[in-house]
């Protein structure tokens, strides 16, 4: 009896560690996923994709374009609601609310006053939720009860001209976030526990773009865009490897991607670069790889996934680029997108054209007066496409053509969060609300 009392609590056991490492393999728990590279694991594609998404249940939570995370089965949201930004804590499965803190905060104001509501998504590691609001305060709260743990807010009120939408990266048990505004802002890292800075580089102020790790000869690196700079940070130290002057045109928004010792920018400008990472006798270089001028991006970064990039371009096409070569293999609208609207005002134009590229055709993916909003997904055999107008397209990877599988209205509007993909599962931030789609 009690050899099969311990053979069924095994069992049991086992099936609760399979239970979690499949929940871990589905996590989203940060800005574009676990490695900051849009790419979702463990989705389950249908043999046959439906008419219609089947929609399980919808969450009214506020205003925003912070993507939620996902970890653990739970899904952590950071909006505005009344006049407290909130971060709720919901069961993935049936969207009801576990918890939720809430604190005062001024809505944004200015040029970027249509969206109220934070644009930094929070970001889980060890027990902890991270949050960065728009009036520049950074809050840590424990993941399983919502209990706030520390604040910092020496930054407040000194913020970037749309505000903060760079989101907190956590390395080696440190919280290293983007803060302040153009002028006395940097890269500032603190103990993820206690919230005790540990170092502080600055040397230039936030961009809207997020930073990313790297490892290259053992060294833990931050990239990090910045108001007028591309920089690579010592993760442990703060201590500055390398730096140059970086601007997208009207924003530095776009995330660095990397692959290996490659880097891959958005512009400078107009177009992408890729450079090669040198790391030797701890002092970092690079080594130009190639540039193209074809596809600029600007509110959207591309996703690598196959040796192929694709994105979202400011002429409002998806495309396809050769990470190798930087040559483009295609480029083409999505068909059939309506008019969306755009996130921090239309862009500038100069001389008829978009600043930092070529001239926009329209709104199928950014919005009246200028484009470039979206997002670009890798969820294994397909790429999840969603612009700002709803529409979410279901797109087949690969080289010769733009292969749209199926395409799916998802919400009314204000779809600029990336959808997070897990199973079967499809949860959608839009305007003020939650939306758990499935595919079955």
């Amino acid at each position: 009896m009690a050899s099969r009392s311990r053979t069924i609590a095994l069992s049991l056991g086992l099936l609760a560690l399979l239970a979690v490492r499949r929940a871990a393999a589905q996590d989203w728990p940060q800005w574009r996923g676990p490695n900051r590279d849009a790419r979702a694991k463990g989705f389950k594609a249908p043999e046959s994709w439906p008419e219609q998404l089947t929609r399980k249940w919808k969450v009214e939570v506020g205003d925003g374009v912070a993507t939620p995370a996902l970890v653990g089965g739970k899904l952590y949201v950071f909006a505005r609601q009344g006049g407290d930004e909130v971060l709720r804590c919901l069961d993935a499965e049936t969207g009801k609310e576990l918890w939720q803190q809430k604190q005062a905060a001024a809505p944004v104001s200015g040029p970027a006053s249509r969206f109220s509501g934070p644009r930094s998504s929070p970001t889980v590691a060890d027990g902890k939720v991270v949050t960065l609001g728009v009036e520049g305060v950074l809050s840590c709260h424990d993941a399983a009860s919502g209990k706030k743990l520390w604040r910092r807010d020496e930054f407040k009120g000194n913020l970037p001209r749309f505000a903060p939408a760079s989101s907190p990266i956590v390395v080696d048990g440190l919280c290293i976030a983007e803060l302040g505004g153009s002028e006395g802002g940097g890269v500032v890292a603190l103990d993820l526990a206690t919230g005790e800075e540990k170092w502080k580089w600055m040397g230039n102020g936030p961009a809207y773009g997020s930073s990313v790790l790297a490892t290259l000869g053992g060294t833990r690196i931050i990239l990090a865009p910045t108001n007028d700079n591309m920089v690579a940070l010592d993760a442990a130290e703060g201590k500055l490897l390398w730096q140059v002057e970086y601007s997208q045109g009207r924003y530095n928004a776009a995330t660095p991607i990397v692959d290996g010792d490659t880097l891959i920018l958005a512009g400078p400008t107009r177009g992408m670069t890729a450079e090669k990472l040198v790391m030797k006798e701890g002092k970092l270089t690079t080594e130009p790889l190639w540039r193209s001028t074809d596809d600029s991006v600007q509110f959207n970064t591309p996703v690598l996934t196959g040796g192929l990039l694709y994105g979202l371009s400011i002429t409002n096409s998806v495309f396809c680029t050769d990470a190798k070569s930087g040559e483009t293999a295609w480029s083409a609208p999505l068909a059939g997108e309506p008019r969306g609207d755009t996130a921090a005002g239309p862009p500038r134009r100069e001389g008829g054209r978009e600043a930092g590229g070529r001239g926009g055709r329209g709104g199928r993916v950014g919005g009246p007066g200028g484009g470039g909003f979206g997002t670009v997904v890798d969820a294994g055999p397909v790429l999840f496409a969603l612009t700002p107008a709803g529409q979410l397209a279901v797109l087949r990877p690969g080289k010769e053509k733009l292969q749209t599988i199926a395409s799916y209205k998802v919400a009314e509007e204000g779809t600029y969060a990336h959808p997070v993909i897990a199973g079967n599962r499809i949860y959608i931030k839009d305007r003020d609300s939650v939306t758990l789609w499935t595919t079955e």
